[in-house]
């Protein structure tokens, strides 16, 4: 009884140390994602309806929310935001996602928001729904709270 105890209270512990949304990831993309991809972006399948015209608008995929952004992490459109902000490490090319460069004001910001972001999705991958095996879907953790 009191060896579960212990063992509950260290995963209380160590459920308190993870990297969530709320905690951690939304105010990276409050800061740097948002003028973008507020709420005044297209939902993901009227942005495919009209990719070319909200380029030119300046409006990606709203990711202003939880739901929204995990459209992008393990949804419909599995592996986009990780493709997008990858620093160019899990490229075979080593070239950086084109929001990459958007993480941050300086190089150190843009690597340390990138490493809060790989931490909380877990199973960092830059594969498309249809290529990611069903292990490599559960490895992506992207806890909301």
């Amino acid at each position: 009884m009191f060896l579960d105890g212990i063992r509950c209270g260290a995963s209380i512990a160590a459920a308190q140390g993870e990297v969530t949304y709320e905690k951690d990831v939304k105010k990276i993309i409050s800061a740097h994602c948002l003028s973008c991809h507020g709420s005044d972006a297209p939902t993901m399948e009227a942005y495919k309806k009209d990719q070319d015209g909200f380029k030119k608008a300046k409006k990606g995929p709203r990711m202003d929310t939880y739901a929204t952004l995990m459209i992008m992490v393990n949804g419909s459109d599995t592996g986009a935001l990780m493709r997008r902000v990858d620093d160019g490490m899990s490229t075979k090319d080593g070239k950086p996602g084109n929001m990459y460069n958007y993480l941050g004001s300086t190089k150190a910001e843009q690597a340390a928001n990138l490493k809060v972001i790989k931490e909380w999705i877990g199973g960092w991958t830059l594969k498309r729904k249809k290529d990611i095996t069903e292990v490599e879907l559960k490895a992506i953790k992207a806890l909301e709270k």
